[in-house]
């Protein structure tokens, strides 16, 4: 994927709005630090009632680490290439999954987004309605991020299985991600391989050196994976369909856009992909999209709806993809 498109977009002025490196790198050791924490927990108390706010608290630090991957998708993690790149494998890891498989799908999500080949919320003509709410209620139910690292386990046993036709046109096609793994294929299968290596050692790491159950461990992710999932859509759904401006500035309340490090403020990410998280509030333009987070979350549960006319996909302007 390249950054050579004649597509502009207009680009905001950035001099008062550097990378916060070392900000980012703190946020990272401590949100990291209490994500062992509450994976000890919930692998070691013995009061249901802890392990239960252990894995809550997990799907919101956990979510925080996956904030800290995003922007290293967008290489502004840090400004320092060597350490935003070690970042996003390490965060990539706590995910789990490989940090190419994320910048690219990432990407390859700002171009398609709202365009036919990403469009969940919404039947298109000759599509099958029951179809796209099993990817709704994927979505909704956490099962859309366990698909992301089951594919990931699959390419480390298989290296190269985004490649092969049997993964491309089967499990791809059945979970919705045919778009993203066209884009994977066309990534040398090693470079993905080695990073998945080390999302294993890690979890490998974690498991060993946290004496965890396989008990605490899928609750924590569990609930990552709802708390994770369930944004992933309510941030797109129902919104205008543009490639740029199709997303919502969600209505949270402090806490959650705290953890989630302004994740919320979509529309703003997707006009302008190339700030920051702490200075997208400041880009919210009067009249911008904005819907409350569990209006648009509990509508989705009502299922997808016929499509109104959209784009295709756009060219990869200089503006999302980083150089």
């Amino acid at each position: 994927m390249t950054a050579d498109s004649t597509v502009e977009f207009d680009v905001p002025d950035l001099t008062a709005a550097p990378i916060p490196g070392r900000l980012n790198i703190a946020i990272c050791l401590g949100a990291a630090a209490v994500a062992a924490g509450c994976l000890w927990t919930a692998s070691h108390a013995e009061s249901w009632l802890v392990i239960a706010a252990a894995a809550v608290l997990f799907s919101l630090v956990n979510n925080t680490l996956f904030s800290l991957l995003h922007e290293a998708v967008h290489r502004h993690f840090h400004s320092n290439r060597t350490v935003n790149e070690t970042a996003g494998v390490l965060l990539a890891a706590m995910f789990p999954t490989g940090f190419t498989i994320q910048r690219v799908s990432h990407l390859g999500h700002h171009r398609r987004n709202r365009t036919d080949l990403e469009l969940y919320d919404y039947v298109l003509p000759g599509e099958s309605r029951l179809l796209k709410l099993y990817w709704i209620y994927c979505l909704l139910t956490g099962f859309y991020w366990a698909i992301i690292p089951v594919a990931a386990l699959i390419n480390l046993v298989i290296p190269g299985a985004f490649a092969q036709a049997w993964f491309r046109n089967g499990p791809a096609r059945w979970w919705g991600f045919a778009p993203f793994v066209a884009d994977l294929a066309h990534v040398s299968p090693w470079r993905i391989w080695r990073e998945l290596v080390v999302t294993a050692a890690v979890q490998i790491a974690l498991s060993v050196l946290l004496d965890l159950s396989l008990t605490g461990w899928l609750l924590c992710y569990w609930a990552f994976g709802v708390n994770w999932s369930s944004l992933q859509y309510t941030d797109h759904a129902w919104s205008v369909r543009d490639v740029r401006d199709g997303a919502w500035n969600l209505r949270v309340g402090p806490i959650g856009r705290l953890f989630f490090l302004n994740y919320h403020f979509h529309q703003v990410h997707h006009r302008w992909p190339q700030v920051p998280w702490p200075y997208l509030p400041r880009f919210v333009r009067a009249g911008d999209a904005s819907a409350s987070f569990w209006r648009i979350y509990l509508s989705l549960w009502g299922g997808p709806k016929p499509a109104p006319p959209g784009p295709g996909p756009q060219p990869l302007g200089r503006t999302v993809e980083p150089t």
